[in-house]
């Protein structure tokens, strides 16, 4: 029997398959622990409600040895923590199925977010549909602030208003009026940002409540609070917030408290998004919460004693974050994330220091993302039409996956961008779906239905059905000979679907790589995700890559990320200063004092001055421009951010503004709370020190199919647990293990290292 609050698990529910991966500790070997995977269908209402909650009930059972009925609340005496990521979120946004909210926004500006920015990204484009606003409906509130003086003023610092450190003015405005008085004497204020802010009307917060109560009686339950100004100045938003609480809406999304940054218009989408997506976010989390005992949220004796299971949700940005701090906004890429996360620790050396592009094969998507010592966040991405202004890690996603459905239209072959998901899959998951590249890669010998899990048909427990597959590509190739001159056979029809996704998953790949001035070839490929193993060598070859590493957990790496990421505290702060030598050291003390604070709060959540790390940023730009770049402090103690600004500006832009002043909009602090001390030597360490053997050829054998050589009839298949680390694999051959199955092309071969495979092309 384990002991209490020991079980770790990190579920990944993705579009097609829930992952799961637990750790516990190893009763026969102190200081050890066992690991233990599970992978179910994301959807399956036949057999389970949530499949997250079905993978920690068949876990539970097997490490504590008994029964446990499924609808039973699970009890959680034995974990210590469950992670989770979840693309709720992110298909509420795609598929249009978020909360009916209301957007709240400063009198004069109701069309704002409708009018947007004016960018026409499809500017030939004959019938351009644009996507309708989350938004169901409008109020304006009657409130005005402005900021004193002109932003283009060549003096504004000398004629700034002067303020004392309890916020009262010492000089006031010199420069060209831009005050005005109303009813009197002008009200200035000290804003966030250090600008001076005018109070030209305040909301009428009886007025206010009356126009939330007429709302409130049409069934809105979530708004969104979007002032003039409030990144600087929130008070106006707290106010009507609190009223908006008052009424009895639950779900307020103040843009102040969401993201204090300038530009109003990107400030309004986010929030708007937020107040659409979170109440989703949390009827999903309270189903969850609903199938363990009341200790997981927090109740309990045990609870109260502090002794209760933790439960962390992965965000965006690659960072664990607890439940009250887990939101829409912060969910949209928190599927993908952990699978960032985990390869790019597995995978990274330091000392050789070679970028990495993560290629994510999933059941509905193919995600891709690259890292360099660094994870690269963008803090503005498009989804669904809808521009959100929040840290993201920069993951291009492109619909090609295991379920992307194929199709043959006008000529072509097509691999997406429709998926069949989980319900009902692809056709041979034995619900009646359409062709998918599952079915592809099934046909053309890539997978073994003996070794795929059997977790399909009525009873969760039959295995993949290849006649099902079989039947429904005769009959499409049937159809395709008829529009073609020549006689394709099966094979040829089967492996052109394959060379269609292959092509539309190195298209990200490039975007990423060549789009921005770095040569592919000059990359080593980490592929994961159930399909990834199929497609790794075809994809590296048609890219230039020479290496291609696979984690042994790579079907599951996204759950097994998870264990791996921080937790995440984050502080932004609004500023309007110049970054000259005089303010130097003005910004560096107001950033100890947020990296401080950042501290108090990851050492609150329990983690040891030790385990405790921060990252400083300053959001930068040259006066005049309206483009800001976050960079991050350099590492070597300098606090030079002028010179990072200036590298990355380089970088990014190919040019420098030479004699124009720096300013500073934003100050940042990313505390990161450390859960994992060092997984030892990297891969790349082993292999200088491995001995290398060729491993005999295995009994085992499946017909494949392979580019340039057809079907190889004999292609041998290795089973991954009974090869031992320093083996080496010739292609053509197959690996293959319970969650995934990998295809090693001919000219490449497979170095079995203690946790990857190294896949070398020649």
């Amino acid at each position: 029997m384990i002991p209490d609050h020991s079980l770790r698990i990190c579920a990944d529910r993705g579009g097609t398959f829930c992952d799961i991966h637990a750790s516990y500790p190893d009763p026969e070997c102190e200081g050890s622990r066992k690991e233990l995977v599970v992978k179910l269908l994301s959807q399956d209402p036949a057999n389970y409600r949530d499949a997250p909650t079905e993978g920690i009930r068949r876990i539970l059972e097997t490490v504590t040895g008994q029964k446990i009925e499924r609808g039973t609340r699970l009890p959680t005496n034995k974990i210590d923590y469950i992670r989770l990521s979840t693309t709720v979120a992110t298909n509420a946004l795609l598929e249009r199925k978020g909360k009916k909210h209301a957007l709240v926004i400063t009198k004069g500006f109701k069309d704002l977010l409708l009018i947007g920015n004016q960018s026409r990204p499809r500017i030939f484009d004959l019938n351009i549909k644009r996507p309708d606003p989350l938004y169901t409906d409008v109020i304006e509130v009657d409130e005005r602030v402005m900021l004193v003086g002109y932003t283009s003023d060549p003096a504004a610092a000398d004629h700034a208003v002067q303020f004392d450190d309890n916020g009262k003015i010492t000089k006031g405005y010199s420069g060209e009026s831009s005050i005005c008085g109303i009813d009197g004497e002008p009200e200035i204020v000290h804003g966030l940002s250090g600008e001076a802010v005018q109070i030209l009307r305040k909301p009428d917060l009886k007025t206010v409540e009356e126009q939330l109560t007429k709302l409130y009686d049409q069934d809105f339950r979530s708004i969104a609070i979007i002032f003039a100004h409030s990144y600087t100045f929130p008070q106006h938003e707290i106010a009507v917030g609190k009223v908006a609480e008052k009424i009895g809406f639950t779900q307020i999304s103040l843009s102040s408290q969401l993201l204090p940054m300038i530009k109003m218009l990107p400030r309004g989408v986010s929030s708007t998004a937020d107040a659409y997506l979170t109440p989703i976010l949390k009827e999903y989390l309270d189903g969850f919460f609903s199938g363990f005992d009341e200790e997981l949220r927090g109740g309990g004796k045990e609870a109260h004693e502090g002794r209760h299971a933790r439960v962390e949700f992965m965000g965006s940005d690659g960072g664990l974050v607890d439940l009250n701090n887990f939101s829409g906004l912060k969910s949209i890429l928190s599927g993908p994330a952990g699978g960032v996360v985990g390869y790019a620790l597995t995978s990274w050396d330091e000392s050789i220091r070679t970028p990495i592009i993560g290629l994510d094969v999933g059941g509905t998507s193919t995600d891709v993302s690259r890292y360099a010592g660094r994870y690269e966040v963008t803090y503005e991405t498009t989804t669904a039409g809808i521009s959100i202004q929040s840290p993201q890690l920069d993951i291009n996603t492109v619909a090609a996956g295991g379920g992307s459905c194929l199709t043959f239209s006008n000529g072509l072959f097509k691999a997406g961008p429709e998926s069949a998901g989980a319900e009902p899959g692809p056709a041979c998951y034995r619900k009646g779906g359409p062709l998918c590249l599952t079915d592809a890669n099934l046909m053309a010998g890539r997978i073994l239905p003996d070794y795929f899990p059997k977790i399909f048909g009525k009873s969760a427990k039959e295995p993949l059905d290849v006649e099902a597959s079989r039947t429904k590509f005769d009959k499409l190739r049937e159809e395709i000979n008829a529009h073609s001159s020549s006689e394709l056979s099966l094979d040829e029809i089967v492996y052109g679907f394959i060379k269609v996704a292959n092509e539309t998953m190195c298209r990200p790949i490039r975007a990423l790589t060549e789009a921005k001035g770095y040569s592919t070839d000059r990359h080593l490929l980490a592929t994961f995700g159930g399909a990834g193993g199929q497609h790794a060598g075809e994809i590296a070859r048609l890219l230039g890559i020479k290496t291609v590493l696979i984690h042994r957990y790579s079907s599951i790496l996204s759950a097994y990320g998870l264990s791996l990421a921080d937790r995440i505290y984050e502080l932004q702060e609004p500023s309007s200063a110049q970054y000259t030598n005089e303010s130097h050291s003005s910004l560096i003390r107001r950033l100890d004092s947020m990296e401080e604070k950042a501290r108090a709060a990851l050492r609150d959540q329990g983690f040891p001055d030790d385990r405790i790390q921060a990252e400083r940023y300053l959001n930068m730009r040259f006066d005049g421009t309206d483009t800001s770049l976050m960079i991050l402090g350099p590492s070597d103690g300098s606090h030079d951010f002028e010179a990072a600004f200036k590298n990355q500006h380089k970088e990014e832009f190919g040019f420098l503004l030479e004699g124009k002043t720096i300013m500073v909009d934003d100050f940042k602090v990313r505390g990161l709370g450390k859960t994992f001390d060092t997984l030892g030597d990297t891969v790349h360490e082993e292999l200088k020190t491995l001995n290398k053997r060729n491993v005999e050829k295995s009994k085992l054998v499946h017909s494949v199919f392979f580019d340039g050589v057809g079907r190889v009839e004999d292609t041998p298949v290795y089973e991954l647990p009974s090869l031992k680390v320093g083996d080496v694999v010739e292609g053509p051959a197959m690996i293959i293990d319970d969650t995934q199955t990998i295809v090693v092309i001919p000219k490449s071969s497979a170095i079995v290292a203690s946790r990857h495979l190294v896949i070398n092309l020649e």
